[in-house]
C-alpha cells in the first residue's frame, strides 16, 4: 500500500518544527521530507536536518531539472520539496510528513488531493508575535516582515482540513497523531464498513469540541472564524510596529 501524504503548514513562530520532531519522538511511522532552501542557518540548525542549505544556483539548478515536487518563494529566500525523497518513501508504503508553506501546500493538493492539510497556529497574534520576538535570531525588520506574511497566510486557514492550536508541545503533536491516524482509517475503510468510518467520525468530533491545549477545529466556519479573528489581531500588532 502507498504511504501517505500529510502536509503541515504554519505561520513561521508557530512551532511546527518543534511538535513535528515531538509527533517523530513519540509515534513511530513517520518520515519527514527536509526541505532545501537558499536562506542562511539560523544558530543551532544543521544541513540536512532543519533544511537542505544551498546557493540560489544550486536551487535554481534543481528547479530546471524539475526536481521539486513544489517551491516557493518566502521573505526573499526560495523555499522547496525535493521531489525524489517524497516519491520513493511512498512507494516503498512509508508516510511522509511536509512541512511548507501556503502557497506550496496548495501546489500539492492540486499534485495529491488525497493529502491530509493541517494548518498549525498559536492561539492568537500577540502570541505569535511575542514567539518571533523571542527567537532574537532576526532582525526588528525581519519580524515585521514575517507578521505581514502571517497576515497573507492567514486567509488561507480554511481551506486546509484541519486547524490545530498550538498553545502546548505535547498535546498540539498528540492531536496530530490523532488526525493523521483517523484520516487513514477512514481512507483505508472500503465504504462497506460504516462503523469504522462513524468510529473515526466520532474520535473526529472528539478533537474538533476538546478545549484548551491542541484542540482542534475541522468546519470550515471555525476556521474562517479563527482566521479573521487573527488578522484582526495580526493588523493591530503591525500597526504598533509601524
Amino acid at each position: 500500500m502507498e504511504g501517505k501524504l500529510v502536509v503541515l503548514s504554519g505561520f513561521s513562530g508557530a512551532g511546527k518544527g518543534t511538535v513535528i520532531k515531538k509527533l517523530m519522538q513519540s509515534y513511530d511511522g513517520y518520515v519527514l521530507s527536509v526541505s532545501m532552501t537558499t536562506r542562511k542557518p539560523r544558530d543551532g540548525e544543521t544541513d540536512g536536518v532543519e533544511y537542505h542549505f544551498v546557493s540560489n544556483e544550486a536551487f535554481e539548478d534543481l528547479l530546471k531539472k524539475d526536481g521539486f515536487l513544489e517551491h516557493a518563494g518566502f521573505v526573499d529566500h526560495y523555499y522547496g520539496t525535493p521531489k525524489a525523497f517524497v516519491v520513493d518513501n511512498m512507494a516503498a508504503g512509508r508516510d511522509v510528513l511536509l512541512e511548507i508553506e501556503v502557497q506550496g501546500a496548495m501546489q500539492i493538493r492540486e499534485i495529491f488531493p488525497e493529502a491530509v492539510l493541517i494548518f498549525i497556529a498559536p492561539p492568537d497574534a500577540e502570541e505569535l508575535a511575542r514567539r518571533l520576538f523571542g527567537r532574537a535570531t532576526e532582525t526588528a525588520e525581519t519580524v515585521t516582515k514575517r507578521l505581514v506574511q502571517a497576515a497573507t497566510e492567514v486567509k488561507a486557514v480554511p481551506d486546509y482540513d484541519y486547524l490545530v492550536i498550538n498553545d502546548d508541545v505535547d498535546a498540539c503533536a498528540d492531536a496530530l497523531n490523532r488526525i493523521i491516524r483517523g484520516a487513514q482509517a477512514v481512507r483505508d475503510s472500503s465504504g462497506e464498513c460504516p462503523e469504522a468510518e462513524a468510529a473515526v467520525q466520532a474520535g473526529q468530533d472528539r478533537l474538533e469540541n476538546q478545549a484548551g491545549s491542541g484542540r482542534v477545529y475541522t468546519e470550515y466556519i471555525q476556521k474562517k472564524s479563527f482566521a479573521g479573528k487573527f488578522g484582526v489581531g495580526l493588523a493591530e500588532v503591525i500597526a504598533l510596529r509601524a
